[in-house]
């Protein structure tokens, strides 16, 4: 595919970067399934090592060596002073490359838990930057697979994608049904459920550690409200982090962190 330098926000081939919100993206007919924009190399590199699809790029000329490093001829490369890219989002391009890139089919959550021991339930979690900081500690704290509800954000929105470093393309997630279908399905893959709350009788988090349970989905709730009524009654066990200092809860992406150290730490070796 060509390098092309454009001089004009307003030219039509700049559609995928126009005044578009990433929910507009989604919605977008042509291709098939939407599209999602990535934002950085670094980014882009973690999106096509995942297997996804650009369909162009848009970068500045200082960036073009590591674009064209990273897509080759596989989309229209397009060429932009800073002011048009502005011009174009709506906001300051500072890392000098998007990517208009295909959006992946979800695949099921029997496919992504198969071989997963240690799996993230995120729970109605509306704020972008904590999916993507929730991300970022799953891949790096050995979370298996991320499982997000139906009212979850969307783990592709431009801010998520950039807050986790990318590794929403590296962390394996897709999304469950409501919990009437979610518990029995979980449960018919061997998973324990716990329900990470401020509850009477939940359990510390190293003393459910040290049960040593060899399939776990820990489930984490929105920033306001905590776990739905519904979350906690399908859990086998509440689990709570012992705090001090006169805190009672961590930030999700936080707690997550700390819980997921702890519970792979604390995991039997796989038969």
């Amino acid at each position: 595919m060509p390098v092309i330098a454009l001089d004009s926000a307003d030219d039509p081939r700049l559609a995928d970067y126009r005044d578009l919100t990433d929910v507009s993206l989604r919605r977008v007919s042509e291709p098939a399934g939407g599209l999602y924009i990535a934002e950085s190399a670094k980014v882009l590199d973690r999106a096509l090592r995942a297997g996804h699809r650009p369909r162009s790029v848009l970068v500045q000329e200082k960036f073009l060596a590591d674009a064209l490093a990273l897509v080759g001829e596989d989309a229209e490369v397009y060429v932009v002073p800073a002011q048009i890219a502005e011009q174009v989002t709506g906001y300051t391009v500072h890392r000098g490359l998007l990517a208009s890139m295909h959006r992946p089919p979800l695949a099921s959550v029997a496919d992504v838990v198969r071989d997963a021991r240690l799996v993230v339930v995120l729970e109605d979690i509306v704020d972008h930057t904590n999916i993507g900081a929730a991300f970022r500690s799953a891949a790096a704290l050995g979370a298996d697979a991320v499982l997000v509800t139906p009212r979850c954000a969307d783990p592709l929105y431009r801010r998520s994608v950039r807050v986790s470093m990318g590794t929403v393309f590296q962390v394996p997630w897709t999304r469950l049904p409501e919990w009437r279908d979610a518990a029995p399905l979980l449960h018919d893959e061997g998973f324990h459920l716990a329900a990470l709350a401020l509850t009477d009788d939940a359990v510390t988090l190293d003393a459910f550690s040290a049960a040593g349970h060899e399939r776990v989905a820990l489930l984490m709730g929105s920033e306001g409200d905590g776990l739905s009524r519904h979350a906690l009654a399908a859990a086998d066990t509440v689990v709570t982090i012992p705090m001090a200092g006169g805190v009672d809860s961590l930030n999700v992406a936080a707690a997550s962190a700390v819980a997921l150290w702890e519970l792979r730490r604390g995991m039997p070796e796989p038969r």
